[in-house]
């Protein structure tokens, strides 16, 4: 269930201090909350909650805000509730009318606040916010100055123009590449995922057994020393023999073959698979779909096969080869991104299975013009986007792709020339999304996200390039109210210099 507060937005002067005082309303929090849309936003929210069933959901303001502090600081949910408590600013922030020393929601919280605001949704926010944070800068520069705005280029095309009766003319610039985000996981290896799952058998075995030992007889034997002793003897060695490998990939997928065979003879006998709790059921699922895959790679002379599972507790982790200097395999969600030539960022695409980025070209040229209203002047892209359907798409559509041109070079030099300046110009421009990527792993969490659950993850990813745009609209602001103070002190002196030039004409009249 989810109760609505109808109450008008509260000023940050009315935000009640115990202990005395009144909010800066240059806070940087307090600009974030003038940048947000919280009531366009918490409609769609309170839609996707029962009416009458159920305890009262947390606000909307609070869900997002805890996610947005979460991702612009950086720390875990516990210390995230710590700093609310302890910060004001950020109490004001989430919603809440006084400052309290009490915490407003439990960290086990976070996780529901995650599940509740899915990647589609947060997608949905980024852009609603963006829209409205250009318009509302936007509307104070013509209020204030008629001459003044936000030198965007194509940013006062944000709003959507999906009924026009006529295409616009094509505007702007889309930079578009792709990344892999990796997850914490422990590097996986074939034997040590055996081992894990040789471990996870001998509890199930361990938690299924006692409910049945009259029916059943004595527990069926696991070998678990043997195992963990057989596996240690090549773990613990620094550089291993191929045959030693193999050797003990053998062993473990018999001790797991064994396991899995009086698995099922316990629930023949009235065992029940939740004795260990209602997770060890899709585990064990991820075991049996385990042992067949390394079953087919132990036989075979392949060392790649589909679906491949890396992680027992993840399994929704696939491999991504990126095939770069520092590691050519990475473990995570594979994500397709688009810069405006604005400087904002959208997540397209993101998916746990590999897959081709050339293919997102025409989908980000469609999804540009329904924000825009019309499509881009310029994609820049890197080569891998320059295939024979998007050169076709794009000049269909009177888009120009980076690149050179396919065919024969021209004859002329002075074209050649030109046509090699507008290649690195465009090479210039495509390093805006390389360095949105830098940020997002560096800054803001991409570079490890230690979230578990898919869902979770989408939504930490989701609102990491959230954040960023929040950081760009904060950006521009700053950059608009010190113009504005310039121009302010500018016409303050013209209006010093008048008066003393005025002063001296009447001394010498």
């Amino acid at each position: 269930m989810y109760r609505r507060e109808h109450r008008h937005q509260l000023s940050f002067e009315n935000f009640f201090l115990p202990f005395g005082g009144k909010l800066s309303g240059s806070n940087r929090w307090i600009k974030l909350v003038e940048l947000i849309p919280w009531e366009e936003l918490e409609n769609d929210y309170a839609s996707h909650f029962s009416k009458g069933f159920g305890a009262p959901a947390k606000p909307f303001r609070m869900a997002l805000g805890a996610l947005i502090i979460k991702a612009r600081l950086a720390i875990t949910d516990e210390e995230l509730v710590e700093q609310i408590k302890e910060n004001p600013y950020l109490q004001f922030f989430i919603g809440l009318e006084a400052f309290q020393f009490t915490a407003p929601f439990d960290p086990s919280m976070m996780v529901y606040f995650r599940k509740r605001l899915p990647e589609s949704v947060i997608n949905d926010c980024n852009e609603r916010i963006v829209r409205h944070g250009l318009t509302m800068i936007q509307s104070a520069g013509t209020d204030d100055d008629p001459d003044t705005g936000t030198g965007g280029g194509s940013s006062s095309g944000h709003s959507s123009n999906d009924d026009a009766p006529t295409p616009a003319v094509n505007q702007g610039t889309l930079l578009i590449d792709a990344t892999c985000v990796p997850v914490d996981i422990r590097y996986p290896t074939d034997l040590s995922l055996l081992n894990e799952a040789r471990e996870v058998t001998e509890k199930l075995i361990d938690a299924m057994h006692p409910p049945i030992r009259e029916a059943f007889g004595q527990k069926p034997r696991t070998h678990c020393k043997k195992a963990r002793q057989q596996f240690l003897a090549v773990a613990k060695k620094k550089r291993p023999r191929i045959s030693k490998i193999r050797k003990a990939i053998k062993q473990q997928l018999g001790h797991l073959e064994r396991n899995l065979a009086s698995i099922d003879a316990l629930i023949a006998c009235g065992g029940c698979l939740l004795a260990a709790g209602s997770h060890w059921y899709h585990k064990l699922l991820v075991v049996s779909e385990l042992v067949r895959q390394q079953k087919i790679l132990y036989h075979s002379d392949t060392r790649s096969i589909p679906d491949r599972v890396v992680s027992l507790f993840q399994s929704h982790i696939r491999p991504i080869v990126r095939g770069k200097a520092r590691c050519n395999v990475e473990f995570g969600a594979k994500i397709s991104i688009s810069v405006t030539g604005d400087g904002f960022t959208y997540l397209d695409r993101l998916s746990y299975d590999p897959y081709n980025e050339g293919e997102d070209l025409k989908a980000q040229a469609i999804v540009y013009r329904r924000r825009h209203g019309h499509y881009p002047e310029v994609i820049c892209a890197d080569q891998i986007y320059r295939t024979r359907a998007n050169r076709a798409f794009c000049q269909r559509h009177g888009i120009r792709l980076s690149g050179p041109r396919l065919g024969r070079p021209k004859s002329d030099p002075e074209l050649v020339a030109e046509e090699k300046r507008q290649f690195l110009d465009d090479q210039r421009q495509r390093n805006a999304v390389e360095g949105k990527i830098g940020q997002g792993k560096r800054r803001f969490g991409l570079g490890l996200i230690r979230e578990k659950l898919a869902a979770t993850q989408g939504t930490a990813i989701a609102l990491a390039v959230l954040v960023m745009n929040l950081e760009k609209l904060l950006e521009l602001l700053f950059v608009f109210f010190s113009f504005l103070l310039q121009l302010l002190s500018g016409n303050e002196a013209i209006r010093r210099a008048e008066e003393q030039l005025l002063g001296h004409q009447a001394a010498a009249a």
